[in-house]
């Protein structure tokens, strides 16, 4: 019996030169024992989707340390740009990645039941800074894709979040015009995925299920008051697993470092 089509997810993160750290904590160590753990339990994957800032100051070489990372990764890469990225230096490391013919890094998977797409809201003049953008160009390709669904169910993947998502400093750096996208997607039966907070969230905005996904390196604390988008803790790295199935979507995020061996507990069971 064929199981579900299986997709990995890895977002922010945040990769800098050799010996630099984010709050004490190596983004280039803990991006590689998640991507490890990831592959490891899942080779069968059909594509693992990066969802943007891959690093945290656009620079060569800390592109160069993710073009490390990922050399000997066995399926298929779908990179996306955020906030901290820079479109010109990634493409300039990463010149066979998707693009389209105005160079947004965006690009399409179709499988049997569900397209992937993959949006590009890196837009380095936004206000306020480190917010993201979809321009006209980037929302007519988005249309496009959309229509040539072919009745496949539409997984829309875009780093900054269009909708609000209860946390004040991110809230304020999010999509700048996000009810273009949702707009878009209301009606679609499409399910949309983020990055940019550092928290596994889910829910639903205008009618469309969203889930947002952690990093492999620091997190963002529930705080839901405070206006400082920097505000980061060390909590364990995760990866997303999303599995499809006809008409299904399941999500999962799975926490590396901690927990990561099974014992079973029915040692613990009342006697019958």
């Amino acid at each position: 019996m064929t199981g579900p089509d299986k997709i990995l997810v890895l977002t922010d993160l945040h990769l800098r030169g050799a010996g630099k750290t984010i709050i004490g904590l190596d983004p280039v160590a803990r991006t590689q024992d998640v991507l490890r753990a990831a592959l490891s339990a899942h080779p069968d994957a059909k594509t693992l989707i990066l969802m943007g800032d891959l690093t945290h100051s656009g620079r060569p070489e800390e592109y160069a340390a993710l073009k490390g990372l990922l050399a000997d990764c066995p399926i298929p890469l779908l990179p996306m740009l955020g906030n901290h990225d820079d479109r010109a230096t990634f493409r300039a490391t990463f010149g066979d990645a998707p693009a389209t013919a105005h160079g947004h890094v965006q690009a399409i998977m179709d499988l049997p039941h569900h397209r992937i797409i993959t949006l590009d809201s890196h837009q380095p003049d936004a206000l306020p800074h480190h917010a993201g953008t979809l321009c006209d160009d980037r929302l007519a390709w988005l249309d496009a894709a959309l229509a040539g669904s072919s009745g496949r169910t539409p997984l829309v993947f875009i780093h900054h979040p269009p909708m609000d998502i209860g946390l004040p400093g991110m809230d304020d750096i999010r999509l700048t015009n996000g009810p273009d996208l949702l707009q878009r997607l209301q009606g679609t039966g499409a399910h949309l995925f983020c990055g940019h907070i550092h928290r596994t969230i889910s829910g639903q905005a205008a009618g469309v299920p969203y889930a947002i996904f952690k990093s492999p390196c620091h997190q963002a604390p529930l705080d839901l008051t405070a206006a400082d988008s920097t505000l980061s803790i060390d909590e364990p790295g995760a990866y997303g697993v999303i599995l499809l199935s006809k008409g299904a979507v399941t999500v999962h995020s799975q926490d590396v470092g901690l927990g990561t061996v099974a014992v079973s507990g029915s040692d613990a069971l009342p006697e019958t």
